[in-house]
């Protein structure tokens, strides 16, 4: 079963707003987005994702309008080796996702996959992270802890905590369990000092 789902964030860092249009199945997510961003500058950003089983990035393109001109990406995964436009890029095999900066939509996946917006544990994870506006590519080091529900796990609007940390930077991320417009099982609600949900 397809979920469709049109949720939308005030990004609060680039001074901005996201919007993305996705289809959540049982393990698989496919969506694109629209952003725009304020900071550092004006810009445009437009994505596509797709995921295969195990919400597994397999590709990710960008393509980002700034006064400086526009930039194009293609992010592939290739059973967990990585090219940027068509370049390997060593230092990202071994990851599972990619990581859109500045996009709560990417942080759905490990959530996902390991169950985190739903059952206690703790997990470190290689990312492919994208900077935004200029869409260079970091491996990027980040643990992703389930802190517990929030209010009641079976009343509409629940959620969960889960504690991201990289570098030294952390934050506590509010995760939907049931409903956020339809059913946005996983995804991230309120990202603080970041972005923020709006029905």
């Amino acid at each position: 079963m397809i979920t469709h789902l049109v949720p939308t964030w005030e990004v609060s860092e680039s001074r901005g707003v996201e919007t993305a249009w996705v289809e959540l199945g049982n393990d698989r997510l496919r969506a694109h987005g629209r952003v725009a961003g304020l900071m550092p500058a004006p810009y445009w950003l437009d994505y596509e994702l797709d995921t295969g089983p195990g919400w597994t990035t397999r590709r990710l393109a960008v393509r980002a309008a700034s006064a400086q001109g526009v930039r194009e990406l293609e992010l592939l995964n290739h059973d967990g080796r990585w090219t940027v436009d068509g370049h390997h890029r060593p230092e990202l095999d071994g990851a599972l996702d990619c990581d859109l900066g500045l996009s709560p939509l990417t942080n759905a996946m490990p959530l996902l996959r390991h169950r985190l917006h739903r059952e206690p544990g703790r997990h470190d994870f290689l990312m492919a992270w994208v900077r935004v506006p200029d869409l260079t590519v970091h491996p990027s080091r980040q643990t992703y802890t389930h802190l517990g529900p929030t209010g009641n796990e079976d009343a509409a609007g629940a959620a969960a905590t889960v504690r991201y940390e990289s570098g030294g930077f952390r934050a506590d991320l509010l995760v939907d369990l049931h409903d956020l417009l339809v059913d946005l099982h996983g995804l991230v609600l309120d990202y603080p000092g970041l972005a923020r949900g709006h029905n």
